[in-house]
């Protein structure tokens, strides 16, 4: 029998000491087989780790993914698993410092990027380095969403605002970075726009009154009244969720943003004075029809008043016995008040002045 230098003796008892339930060891791979790890962690008897202690994917071939004199850091299970083995796990280890780390970043309000893994019916599922993370659907967005299914596969940011590795309870957030990035998008918006500037944004919303805008940090009111010179039936007609518009601020009050688009150098009326001077013959469409006579749009944002006696030197009882919404009619400008913007249109005495000219020519 060899002798045993006290020395040795005290290594030997230093590693014992170390390699307890719980303890990381480092290791190097000395035997690799389908389903089983073997390592030689300096310890009187070598570790081993199983397939399900290295890895939650049952597909895995270890061989081909570990090899002799790979060197690992794994957690001992058990000292003795009744062969006089040490028993390892590699993907404990490896939650253990997942876990760590995902505190931290609770403790620290970090913010996190993972992909959606599971779409649920309550939330959204995220996989962080192995580690389960639940996003509620009420914090998915900062608004409501109808449908999750969209965020299947993407890649989203959140933060931790439950940590509770006992109860395998870890709650993620979305909705308050959007929340806090808006914020402070609006703060940086109002602090640059004034009233008279023109501004780019899309449409986010359409309405019967109007479309809302995103200027990127809040919205602007495009009111259907503020969309044309022209008339306008209903905004879905001239716009669709996504358009780029470009307009100018019409007014700021508080946090609420009115918007137009009737640029003041695009105003139909700044020239309308010698387009449509009185004695002018004059070509529009019928927009609109009342008892008392219709109203011919000359140009978007110009209309004329056709009164009901001047449409024909025949008696006519309403309007609408003659004429039709969007028909096209030729008539005289007969008056052109600036002031007022209005304009006043004569059929009757039209063909009343071209009745002698046809009557010479026969």
């Amino acid at each position: 029998m060899s002798e045993v230098s006290f020395e040795q003796l005290l290594n030997e008892e230093g590693s014992l000491n170390q390699i307890r339930t719980g303890a990381v060891v480092k290791g190097t791979v000395i035997g690799v087989k389908e389903n089983e790890i073997s390592l030689n962690i300096g310890y009187k008897a070598d570790g081993i780790v199983t397939k399900q202690e290295y890895t939650n994917d049952s597909t895995v071939d270890l061989t081909e993914v570990v090899h002799v004199g790979d060197e690992m850091e794994v957690k001992v299970l058990k000292v003795n698993d009744g062969d006089g083995q040490v028993v390892l796990s590699y993907k404990r280890l490896a939650q253990d410092r997942s876990s760590k780390k995902l505190e931290e970043a609770f403790e620290n309000h970090e913010v996190l990027t993972a992909k959606v893994t599971q779409v649920l019916t309550g939330g959204l599922s995220v996989i962080v380095d192995g580690i389960r993370i639940f996003i509620p659907a009420s914090l998915v967005s900062d608004g409501f969403e109808r449908d999750l299914n969209k965020y299947a596969d993407q890649e989203i940011e959140f933060v931790i605002i439950e940590f509770n590795p006992r109860r395998r309870r870890i709650i993620g957030d979305r909705k308050q970075i959007l929340v806090e990035r808006k914020e402070a998008m609006k703060k940086e918006l109002f602090e640059r726009i004034e009233e008279g500037m023109i501004v780019e944004g899309t449409v986010k919303n359409l309405t019967d009154f109007g479309a809302f805008i995103d200027l990127g940090g809040a919205d602007g009111l495009l009111h259907i009244s503020e969309m044309s010179w022209g008339r306008i039936e209903s905004p879905k007609k001239v716009f669709k969720v996504g358009d780029q518009v470009e307009a100018f601020i019409k007014e700021i009050k508080g946090e609420k943003i009115a918007l137009s688009m009737k640029f003041p150098d695009k105003n139909p009326w700044l020239n309308a004075e010698e387009k449509y001077a009185a004695g002018s013959i004059v070509t529009g469409k019928v927009a609109r029809m009342t008892d008392f006579g219709a109203f011919v749009e000359l140009e978007p944002g110009v209309d004329a008043l056709l009164h009901v006696s001047q449409i024909s030197r025949d008696h006519v009882d309403k309007p609408s016995d003659v004429l039709s919404v969007g028909q096209e009619v030729t008539a005289k400008v007969v008056d052109f008040n600036p002031d007022d913007k209005k304009i006043s249109l004569s059929i009757k005495q039209m063909e009343t002045e071209e009745a002698p000219e046809e009557a010479e020519e026969e």
